[in-house]
């Protein structure tokens, strides 16, 4: 009787506390990937989450190190030595999932994997590098398992198929203001491509103690067609529409969890992310007699990123104090994907969270986080035979980011 009792708190316990508070993960990424749904215990499952994460990066010692762009942030020389270059944003995610029979579970979920924000304004030395750059996500998935009995536990095979669509744009000083009758020399640069990928894993469970370990391989989603235009009217007049392509990055993520003594549980995991497909991105235009920088071998204009893997690493511990009220903490640590150029270094992210269940059909959860990015320096560098940083260079201090996430659920 005293290992049923043990093992139906640890049960409860996994199922309410076996989640990480939000992590800022380096790269593009926001929400990334999560199925977590697709293990809940109950028949049917819906959950809603939202994340906001308030990042505090700021920007010093700036230095324009190219003068045949426009110097300064009027293209003649003016403009500050530092900017606030991170801006707050919101993670929605939302998912039900159904058991079918006794062996098949399948989800359906909408969330927003990838994104970034950056907005030091036309205001400083850097105006010719940004001025404020936005990328957004939008994943629509569908994911089923089929488990069976495997020695003292379950075997779980797991398959599915993920719709993604992403959009975004770039501003910048293209030329001084003295050189242009039309303006203030800003350019645009707007985007939008779409693309499927598909997710494989394994996963295997022991009920009785709470054990769970997952392999998840998501794969990277091509954007054959990245069409756009590039907003030169301020500049000389002309709008090109142009064209690329980019494939966002496939992800390999090992969870485990298990039941370590009564009413307590650890947890941890480890993601790797294929972030180095992302470095400089070319677009291009087909018609010269809009503007002769349709000639350009290179491209009309890129998207530099110079971005190398990353790695996240994550663990902590969960307690069960009472039938309703259970609570973890967790560490993670993410390797920085910038090398030398941006301001992506490794952060530290310390998290604390909570999850209330009135009774066996709605679950509440709060969890929070805060974390240290650190700090480091954006200088002019050469990667796989490639420049970046040719336009500004500056440094920043460890700073701090914030985060706080929410969501209920609710099964029968």
């Amino acid at each position: 009787m005293k290992t049923k009792r043990i093992s139906k708190g640890l049960m409860v316990l996994a199922a309410g506390c076996a989640f990480h508070a939000p992590a800022m993960a380096g790269g593009l990424e926001r929400g990334g990937y999560n199925i977590d749904l697709l293990f809940d215990q109950g028949r049917f499952a819906a959950e809603s989450a939202v994340t906001y994460v308030n990042p505090q990066r700021k920007l010093k010692n700036v230095r324009d190190v190219d003068a045949t762009d426009g110097l300064g942030a009027n293209g003649i020389g003016g403009g500050d030595d530092s900017a606030d270059d991170s801006e707050s944003y919101w993670v929605p995610r939302v998912g039900v999932k159904a058991g079918i029979g006794d062996s098949v579970d399948c989800m359906f979920d909408y969330s927003e994997p990838w994104g970034a924000h950056t907005k030091p304004g036309a205001d400083w030395l850097g105006a010719n590098e940004n001025i404020e750059t936005k990328v957004e996500s939008e994943n629509y998935a569908a994911t089923c398992s089929y488990r069976f009995d495997a020695g003292p536990g379950q075997l779980r095979l797991i398959g599915g198929v993920f719709y993604q669509e992403v959009y975004g744009f770039k501003e910048r000083l293209v030329v001084p203001d003295a050189a242009t009758p039309f303006g203030n020399g800003v350019g645009r640069l707007d985007l939008e491509g779409d693309g499927w990928g598909w997710r494989a894993g394994v996963a295997y469970e022991i009920p009785e103690y709470a054990f769970r370990a997952s392999l998840v391989y998501n794969s990277e989603v091509n954007l054959n067609d990245i069409t756009g235009t590039l907003d030169l009217s301020q500049v000389n007049g002309t709008s090109p529409d142009v064209y690329g392509s980019q494939k966002m990055p496939d992800v390999v993520e090992l969870k485990v969890q298990s039941g370590i003594a009564p009413g307590w549980l650890a947890f941890g995991s480890v993601k790797w992310t294929d972030w180095s497909q992302l470095e400089k991105v070319r677009f291009y235009c087909d018609d010269p007699s809009v503007t002769a920088a349709c000639l350009r071998p290179g491209g009309v204009t890129t998207l530099d990123l110079g971005y190398r893997d990353g790695w996240t690493i994550s663990g902590g511990v969960g307690h069960k104090f009472n039938e309703q009220w259970s609570g973890a903490v967790s560490v993670t640590w993410d390797r920085g994907t910038s090398q030398g150029f941006g301001t992506q270094t490794d952060t530290w992210t310390f998290g604390a969270g909570a999850s209330y269940t009135p009774n066996q059909n709605v679950e509440v959860r709060l969890a929070g986080a805060i974390g240290i990015l650190t700090g480091g320096s954006s200088s002019t560098v050469t990667l796989d035979g490639e420049t970046y940083g040719q336009r500004v260079n500056y440094e920043f201090d460890d700073d701090l980011v914030a985060a706080i996430s929410t969501s209920v659920k609710v099964r029968f």
